[in-house]
Parts: structure tokens; sequence; C-alpha cells
């Protein structure tokens, strides 16, 4: 796939709240996810597709309920590609919020093998 191709697959899985399967399909195995900041849910680098899986399925066990998910179209580079996230939730304990991240990708042989997370 051509990193368009990547990008454009990413931004219509997301949409969908599916990060597992983006994660499958799109992540190199020894990808690395970058967090704004490390929180007491999650530390500033996981390393890995596994540990990047058991991240996004921790998150999801925080979510009460999506309200909804947008991700605008990527723009995309040589080797990154860039998409903003909005995601209006209800979490549990915390009520109901509005997340907004720029979320940038570095692309490697076909592969994912970085995103980083900016809010």
């Amino acid at each position: 796939m051509t990193i368009q191709q990547i990008a454009d697959q990413l931004v219509k899985i997301c949409r969908t709240g599916e990060w597992g399967k983006a994660q499958q399909e799109l992540y190199a195995p020894n990808a690395i996810s970058i967090e704004p900041e490390a929180t007491p849910a999650f530390d500033k680098e996981t390393k890995g597709l596994p540990a990047i899986i058991e991240k996004g399925k921790k998150f999801d066990s925080m979510v009460e309920t999506m309200h909804s998910i947008t991700m605008s179209d990527p723009v995309v580079a040589e080797h990154s590609f860039a998409a903003v996230l909005v995601m209006d939730a209800t979490m549990k304990g915390h009520g109901r919020m509005q997340m907004k991240e720029l979320c940038v990708y570095q692309v490697k042989e076909g592969k994912i093998v970085e995103e980083q997370f900016y809010m």
C-alpha cells in the first residue's frame, strides 16, 4: 500500500472506533505509541504491537459511552501523515468530555511504525 492508502484506511477504520482492527492491519510488529504525557492510566511510551493493542482495549474499558468520533481527512507527506481525532465520550468516573488530539503517524516499509498524539 502507498502511504496515502495507509492513511485513508487508518482514518476510515478509526472513524468507527475499531482501534484494534486498524492496529492489526496497518501497524508494524515493533511499532511505538507515544502519548502527550504519562498518566496513571497510560505510560508516555508503549512499545510493540501487542502492548499497543492492549492499550487500546484499556482505553475502551474506560469509556462508559462513546457519543461520537470524528477524524479529519489525513494530511500526507513522504513518510508520515497526520489527522485530527475528536472523541465525545462519557468516561467511567469522570463524566462526559470532548477529547481532541493531533495524531501523527510515521510509516516505513508499508507499515505504521510510530504514532504520536498531541493535545
